[in-house]
C-alpha cells in the first residue's frame, strides 16, 4: 500500500516540475484518483516543503537561491469567472482591463452577463463556478451601487475568492468584508464642482439620471459644495415612480432651464454623456448659452469628445478598475493555502478632462 502512496507521490512531484503548476482537479483526473485521495497527497507534500498547495491548484515549491514562480506560472491553469451588467458602454473597459491582466498571468477569463435582471448575477455566478472557476469578479445588480434591505446577504457564502468590482456594500453587511475595487464617483464629482468654482462659478447643480453611480455623485457634489462654501443650487427632480426616457429627458431640460433663468445657476454637472449630447443642444436652441450662460461638465467620457461641442467630462478610469480587481483576485488565489492577507478596499480616482464646454479654454484665453 505504501509503495503505492510513494508511487503516486512521486508522479504529482515529476508532473509538476514538468508543467510547473496543474489545477488539483486535473491531476486528479489525470491520476485516476479521487480529488479528496489527490489533495491529501497534495497536503503531505506541501507540508513537506516539495511543492506549494494554492486555491484550486499546485505549482512546483520555490528554491529560494536559484527558482522563481513567474506571475504566468502561478496563473496557469486558472479559470476567473466575471459576472457584469453588460460588456457595453462603461463595463466594456472594465472587462478589457480584467482581460488584460488575467490573460497576462496566463489564465483565462470567462465572462457572464445579468443585463440587471432580478437574481441573474448570482445564477451567472453559481454557472461560472460550476464549469470550473476558481474565483469571480462579481458587479451585483444592485440599483444603488450598493445592497438594499435583504439583497446579497449570501454573497460570501461561496467558497472561492471574490472581488466586488465597482461595487460596495454597508458596514455590517456579509459583502461589506470581501475585497472590492470601485471607481471614487464621489470624488469625481467633486473635481468637476472645484474646478467649476475655480473657474468663478457659484451655483453648481448636478442633474444625475437614476444609475448606481448617481448616488455617490449626489455625495460629492454635495460635500463639494458645503466644503467650498457655495450656496446650494435646487436639487433636481427626482420622480417617484418610473417614467419614460423621453419623460426624464423633459423632466431634466427643464429643471436645467429653470435653474439658469430664474436661480442664478451657471454650471452644472450632467450625468451622462449621453443625456448631456441631448440636452445641450436643446439648451442652446432655447437661447441658453453653453458654455456662456451655463457650463457643463458631464460625467463617463465616453462620446464627450465626440459632441458638436466637444463637452469637459469626468472620466473614471475603467480599464484600470477591472485590472486591478483582476490582480487583487489573482493575488488571492496565488496565496498558499490556510494563509490570507487582510482584505482590500481599493477606490480608483477618475481624472478631469477639459474641453470647451465648461469655458475653461475661453476664459485662459481673455486673461
Amino acid at each position: 500500500m505504501r509503495q503505492h502512496v510513494d508511487r503516486r507521490h512521486a508522479l504529482v512531484l515529476q508532473l509538476v516540475e514538468e508543467r510547473g503548476s496543474l489545477r488539483v482537479a486535473d491531476l486528479a483526473r489525470e491520476l485516476g484518483v479521487s480529488p479528496v485521495t489527490l489533495r491529501r497527497d497534495v497536503e503531505t507534500l506541501a507540508a513537506q516543503g516539495r511543492l506549494r498547495r494554492l486555491h484550486g491548484a499546485v505549482v512546483r515549491a520555490q528554491d529560494s537561491q536559484e527558482q522563481t514562480v513567474t506571475a504566468r506560472e502561478l496563473g496557469r491553469g486558472v479559470v476567473v469567472g466575471m459576472v457584469v451588467p453588460t460588456t457595453e458602454y462603461y463595463y466594456a473597459d472594465v472587462v478589457r482591463g480584467a482581460r488584460e491582466a488575467v490573460e497576462a498571468h496566463g489564465a483565462r477569463l470567462v465572462v457572464a452577463l445579468s443585463q440587471y435582471l432580478p437574481g441573474e448575477d448570482s445564477a451567472q455566478a453559481d454557472r461560472l463556478l460550476a464549469s470550473g472557476a476558481h474565483g469571480l469578479l462579481l458587479t451585483p445588480s444592485w440599483e444603488t451601487g450598493s445592497p438594499g434591505p435583504g439583497e446579497g446577504l449570501r454573497i460570501t457564502e461561496r467558497a472561492v475568492p471574490t472581488v466586488l468590482v465597482e461595487r460596495s456594500a454597508p458596514h455590517g453587511h456579509p459583502a461589506a468584508a470581501l475585497d472590492r475595487v470601485r471607481t471614487d464617483h464621489a470624488h469625481g464629482a467633486a473635481e468637476a464642482v472645484r474646478h467649476l468654482a475655480a473657474l468663478g462659478h457659484r451655483g453648481i447643480a448636478l442633474a444625475a439620471q437614476d444609475s448606481p453611480t448617481s448616488a455617490e455623485l449626489r455625495r460629492g457634489h454635495e460635500a463639494a459644495v458645503a466644503a467650498l462654501g457655495l450656496p446650494a443650487a435646487p436639487p433636481a427632480p427626482r420622480p417617484p415612480l418610473p417614467v419614460t426616457e423621453a419623460e426624464r429627458f423633459e423632466r431634466t431640460f427643464a429643471y436645467l432651464r429653470t435653474a439658469v433663468e430664474e436661480h442664478g445657476v451657471s454650471a452644472a454637472i450632467l450625468h451622462s454623456d449621453v443625456d448631456a449630447i441631448v440636452l445641450v443642444p436643446r439648451l442652446r436652441a432655447c437661447g441658453i448659452r453653453v458654455p456662456g450662460d451655463l457650463a457643463v461638465i458631464t460625467y463617463d467620457d465616453e462620446v464627450a469628445a465626440l459632441a458638436d461641442l466637444p463637452l469637459t467630462a469626468v472620466a473614471p478610469a475603467k480599464r484600470t478598475v477591472g485590472r486591478r480587481a483582476a490582480e487583487l483576485l489573482l493575488s488571492r488565489l496565488a496565496e498558499p493555502s490556510g494563509t490570507r492577507e487582510p482584505g482590500q478596499h481599493l477606490d480608483i480616482l477618475p481624472e478631469l478632462r477639459i474641453r470647451e464646454s465648461c469655458g475653461a479654454t475661453l476664459r485662459t484665453a481673455s486673461r
